[in-house]
């Protein structure tokens, strides 16, 4: 309203000026005779006044003013219309709009199950959040209205403006700049008044909109109340209380608009959820593609065959499947607030694509027994979806929730037999038993939400843990894939030890499991939230000891990032085909050196990353390092030491993993380069394990630095009739005909004595140093027989 008079007014001293001609030409012809008069009554005043020092404006300044009025109502009628953003913002409006709709609409119709209510209260959260910020774009924009109208009214305190206005002679002269001008100021009057109604009409819609969502909000938070885990509180009456007289035909109708309904839902979920779905299927298919080109690339090698060395029982099937299951299992877990149909579809299909896999490998009770839970599970999930509670529904899920009793004590132990994994398989069986015990309690006393929920949950619980447990299996098999493919091109076919790495790799990933299945539980449990913020409070609690204050999330984190960065150090090798148990031949030395720099990065990032996440200050990180440079200078210089030596022998590679050294009185192979110390392989099994200082301060015989050959002697006595030009000749043959012997470099030969028939010589050539001594037993043997096949003797 102060907008509205502050334009009006503007308007009416404009008005004063557009009318003012006709003003003028009614009173001009008095005012003439007056100031006739008046120079007739005193003509010596007049000719008098001096005019040099007169203040006055010339038609220059008018046309000025007129033009820079003219200037600001331009610009104000600019402003004044909506920018793309704005048009951005009323989109977004009428986007929010439908989304309202259709959310409400969905709660009068849908059943009133946890899934739909979790994603109803997520959803109507951000609707509510949207519209918040719809409202603060609004009266910004209200704002800037206020300004330009700022910006009209300042031309009053034009001092040539307003002098024009009051000079009636003068505006006759302007008046077909004023005309102009009246136009001007017309049209941003008009178009401020529209989008003025405009902005308004919005910002009372918005309001609107945000009790809508408020008492919606009230309303689903209610419904999640009454499906909480309590028995005290009764929805329905007793069973045996029911009657359910309803006729099929209003049954038939129910279950057509309920499926309508929860189609509409899930179909809304789908639009909402697009960017991250489609990025999980652009995921999947890069990981398909991966394990494909690996895949092809054995088969055209011809290495396919030895896949099954490995033990694998999916990806020796295809990539379709395994990568289908696995965008599945991250599905399920990554969309906790999902609607009912959308989720129970998702695991439906995914237990259809375990079936497929398991056809071929399980025995024919297993299968059964396993189809038999498909069947169960499938009735549940209609029986929540579309069919409304009453009788009917509440002595179907009595049924199946006996079935599933008998299922666990009866036939769920044909399914762990089958399993990859069963660590949590018995946890799983005594939730599923028990969840369906509570759910025929509850059903019986009028606690249905409850009851459903809980029999969802059973079914999900045992189901859920099946598909994690071959998600495990497939990601091992993934990781041995990789392994083996990188080896082969390599050109090392040796099969490595893949159970004893398989033990290994599947640690962590078993926490990672037991995350997944944890939260998919407590999802369908309506417990996850509550349970997430309790343990949020819990650790973002800030703790005080003297000046440092902290909370356990930030010493948790700093642990888990540490404990990542060692697990990825640690793990980094099998990428790149390294195992434990490399042969010596085989080891590439640069490939190593780069690990080792990996490595290190790793683990120099993972405790700064650690050390930022731990959210410690500045000044009390400085007064931590003078404690640490108080302990080095005090008792941990050997630690530092090593420490330091580790790094300079990563980058300045006096010795590399592989290589064959001798140090002080120990000689051996080097296994592994750490950080502070090193292990070296003796001959005789030993492993010995030397601070990397030590190696640094020591003289070592490098016998690999170069190349991986060494100089071996074979001293030779050979008896009878023959020259030694053949004696040569033989030799040299012998040793060609020897795959371990580098011919490159010939070998050498020199005679210590030679007398009548007899022959004493030094036989040296170059051979592998990893299999020295296997190489000259051999040369021996060779040259014994290539000899006595002559009628010569020879001694070694």
């Amino acid at each position: 309203m102060i907008q509205k008079r502050n334009f009006i007014g503007l308007f009416a001293l404009f008005a004063v000026f557009f009318y003012a001609p006709l003003t003028y030409s009614q009173t001009a012809p008095a005012k003439t005779d007056t100031t006739k008069a008046k120079t007739e009554t005193a003509p010596a005043k007049t000719e008098n006044k001096s005019k040099l020092f007169e203040e006055s404006a010339t038609d220059s300044d008018y046309l000025v003013a007129i033009e820079k009025a003219g200037e600001v109502l331009e610009s104000a009628h600019n402003d004044t219309e909506f920018d793309g953003n704005s048009h951005h913002l009323f989109g977004e409006i009428k986007r929010t709009q439908s989304k309202l709709d259709l959310i409400l609409t969905s709660l009068k119709g849908a059943n009133p199950n946890v899934r739909n209510q979790q994603m109803y209260r997520i959803v109507l959260k951000e609707i509510e959040q949207e519209l918040n910020e719809q409202n603060t774009a609004i009266n910004a924009r209200n704002l800037a209205l206020e300004k330009i109208k700022g910006r009209v009214i300042e031309l009053r305190k034009d001092k040539t403006l307003m002098g024009l206005l009051t000079d009636t002679i003068k505006r006759k002269q302007f008046k077909k700049e004023f005309a102009n001008l009246k136009n001007r100021y017309l049209s941003t009057d008009s178009l401020m008044t529209k989008n003025q109604g405009i902005l308004n009409d919005n910002k009372r819609l918005t309001v609107e909109r945000k009790i809508a969502v408020s008492n919606a909000l009230i309303t689903v938070e209610s419904k999640l109340e009454q499906s909480g885990i309590s028995m005290l509180k009764r929805e329905y009456p007793a069973l045996w209380s029911t009657s359910d007289s309803t006729s099929k035909k209003i049954v038939g109708q129910n279950i057509k608009a309920k499926v309508i309904i929860e189609e509409n839902v899930a179909s809304y979920y789908l639009s909402y959820k697009a960017g991250s779905l489609i990025f999980l299927v652009l995921l999947m298919g890069a990981l398909g593609w991966y394990i494909a080109r690996n895949l092809r690339y054995l088969r055209n090698n011809g290495h396919a065959e030895n896949l099954a060395q490995f033990n694998f029982k999916y990806l020796n099937r295809g990539v379709i499947l395994p990568v289908s299951v696995i965008g599945l299992n991250i599905a399920v877990v990554s969309n906790l607030y999902a609607p009912a149909m959308f989720i129970e579809l998702i695991q439906l299909v995914l237990l259809v694509l375990l079936t497929f896999l398991f056809k071929r490998d399980w025995s024919t009770t297993s299968m059964r027994n396993w189809l038999l839970l498909l069947v169960l599970f499938f009735v549940l999930c209609f029986l929540d979806l579309f069919i409304a509670v009453g009788f009917i529904q509440r002595c179907a899920f009595i049924v199946i929730n006996i079935l599933g009793v008998r299922y666990g004590f009866v036939q769920i132990k044909t399914l762990k037999d089958q399993l990859y994994y069963k660590g949590f398989f018995k946890w799983a069986t005594i939730i599923f038993i028990g969840l369906n015990v509570l759910a025929i309690l509850n059903n019986l006393f009028g606690r249905v939400s409850l009851a459903n929920m809980l029999s969802i949950t059973a079914f999900i619980s045992l189901t859920q843990i099946v598909a994690l447990s071959v998600l495990l299996k497939m990601v091992l098999e993934i990781i041995l894939l990789q392994i083996y493919t990188t080896r082969v091109k390599r050109d090392i076919e040796k099969i490595f030890d893949f159970e004893s790495l398989s033990e290994t790799l599947k640690k962590p990933f078993i926490i990672v499991i037991s995350y997944m299945w944890i939260i998919v539980i407590a999802a369908n449990l309506n417990i996850w939230e509550s349970l997430r913020a309790g343990l949020s409070t819990l650790l973002s609690h800030p703790n005080t000891i003297g000046s440092i204050t902290f909370t356990l999330g930030n010493i948790v984190l700093f642990f888990i990032i540490i404990w990542v960065a060692h697990l990825l150090q640690n793990y980094v090798a099998y990428f790149f085909g390294e195992v434990d148990d490399e042969n010596e031949e085989n080891i590439n030395k640069k490939q190593h050196s780069k690990l080792l720099i990996t490595r290190l990065v790793v683990l120099i990032c993972g405790y700064l990353l650690a050390v930022a996440a731990s959210g410690m200050p500045l000044d009390k990180l400085s007064i931590l390092l003078g404690a640490l440079g108080v302990g080095v200078g005090l008792g941990l210089q050997s630690v530092v030491n090593n420490f330091v030596s580790g790094i300079i022998l990563i980058f300045d590679k006096p010795i590399q993993i592989g290589d064959v050294i001798n140090i002080a009185s120990e000689s051996g192979r080097v296994k592994s380069m750490g950080l502070r110390t090193t292990k070296i392989n003796s001959a005789n099994g030993a492993e010995i394990i030397i601070p990397n200082g030590n190696l640094l301060s020591q003289n070592i015989t490098n016998w690999t630095y170069t190349d991986n050959y060494k100089l071996v002697e074979i001293t030779a006595e050979v008896s009878g009739e023959i020259m030694p030009e053949e004696i040569n000749t033989l030799i040299l043959s012998s040793l060609e005909g020897m795959d371990l012997v580098n011919n490159t470099k010939p070998p050498q030969i020199y005679y210590t004595a030679i007398a009548d028939g007899k022959f004493k010589l030094q036989i040296k050539f170059w051979c592998s140093i990893y299999r020295t001594e296997e190489i000259v037993s051999s040369a021996r043997q060779v040259l014994f027989s290539n000899f006595k096949a002559k009628g010569v003797t020879i001694a070694t």
